[in-house]
């Protein structure tokens, strides 16, 4: 088992479906806490000693919460525009420390005792093995379906239908972080898909259920998940 002790997080999107709250998107509270310390804490209770976070050029405050809330996790935080989620991505996989990474989007609410579970199965996988967060609950105009095979191996990413959908939490190897993508990817999900077509080892580990906090309404959904008591029926 290879430990996993980096990580990043991607909270650069525009967020523009929450901008009514009135406060920049990783802020935007479920449960009392904003999404990018709920992130964080995730990461801490993982292990992960060390995390970069990248934020776009209108959440300087963002920037300042983690570096005060986060000092001894947060090494690096980008502040930066980025055109898509794959640009956000390679700025993290450039700004964190090598080895194998645990990324996760700031939007990707998932219950702690889920989260560190996913860690640690995630950590003996093959080191050379990319492994993504999946779940089977689906609440997403655009979900990112993905073909598991009986023993966890990812055969397909992408489609209109699959075994479960990815989840926003992707452990990423060194070897895949320095692979060169061919032009022509726009996205974070084209990068994946990319990665089963050329044949790269994917593993698949489920978590029951993680919440896509993109609109209001999913607000909702992640306050009643944050309620779910550790074990608990959901």
């Amino acid at each position: 088992m290879t430990a996993i002790l980096s990580g990043g997080v991607i909270a650069a999107g525009e967020g523009s479906r929450l901008r009514g709250l009135g406060v920049p998107k990783p802020l935007a509270r479920v449960a009392g806490v904003p999404l990018i310390e709920h992130v964080l804490s995730n990461f801490e209770a993982a292990g992960i000693a060390s995390a970069a976070v990248i934020f776009n050029e209108a959440e300087e405050d963002c920037a300042a919460f983690v570096r005060q809330r986060f000092p001894g996790l947060v090494a690096t935080v980008v502040v930066k525009n980025t055109h898509s989620s794959l640009e956000s991505f390679r700025e993290i996989l450039a700004s964190a420390p090598a080895g194998r990474l645990l990324v996760s989007t700031v939007d990707a609410f998932c219950p702690r005792e889920d989260f560190v579970r996913f860690v640690r199965r995630a950590a003996e996988a093959p080191p050379d093995a990319t492994v993504l967060a999946v779940t089977s609950f689906v609440d997403d105009e655009k979900p990112l379906w993905v073909t598991v095979t009986r023993r966890g191996r990812v055969t397909v990413v992408g489609g209109s239908r699959g075994d479960a959908v990815t989840a926003g939490i992707y452990v990423v190897p060194e070897k895949v972080r320095r692979l060169h993508a061919p032009p022509g990817l726009g996205r974070l999900r084209d990068f994946l898909a990319w990665l089963a077509r050329s044949g790269e080892p994917i593993e698949a580990v489920s978590i029951p259920k993680v919440v896509d906090v993109d609109r209001v309404e999913d607000l909702a959904a992640a306050e009643e998940l944050a309620r779910v008591p550790a074990g608990g029926t959901r």
